[in-house]
């Protein structure tokens, strides 16, 4: 009987003699999206189409981003709401410092600046109490 395919090779040490992964930067905008909403006081954005806004700006949609990959290197674009009233400026650096790290850790890649846009203020979503 004759082997079905080419013999084996060793099985080497060295990850640059397996192959290559290749992170396109849409996956990099999904990962830091839902790596946003990690962080408390933290909600979405609306859509923008030639600039101008559509549909309402509500926390619960998703966070909008724009990345942009340089080699291992990646930058970010960011829209976002804050929950009213937390500070703004602390908020928005504890949303950066989380997606430098949350990003790097599930991509490898580095992240080398982080643009937020502070898009709308919303009111802590309080549900509603059932009578009985």
């Amino acid at each position: 009987m004759t082997p079905a395919g080419p013999p084996a090779q060793e099985n080497t040490d060295d990850p640059g003699a397996r192959g290559s992964l290749t992170i396109s930067e849409r996956a990099v905008e999904r990962i830091a999206s839902h790596a946003a909403l990690e962080v408390d006081g933290i909600g979405g954005s609306a859509p923008r189409v030639l600039g101008v806004t559509v549909g309402a700006e509500e926390a619960e949609r998703n966070v909008r981003i724009a990345a942009r990959i340089t080699g291992a290197v990646v930058a970010l674009d960011v829209r976002l709401s804050i929950t009213y009233p937390a500070p703004v400026g602390s908020t928005a650096e504890s949303a950066r410092t989380h997606l430098i790290s949350r990003v790097h850790a599930l991509t490898g890649l580095s992240v080398l600046k982080v643009d937020i846009t502070v898009t709308a203020l919303h009111r802590a979503v309080v549900t509603p109490r059932r009578i009985r």
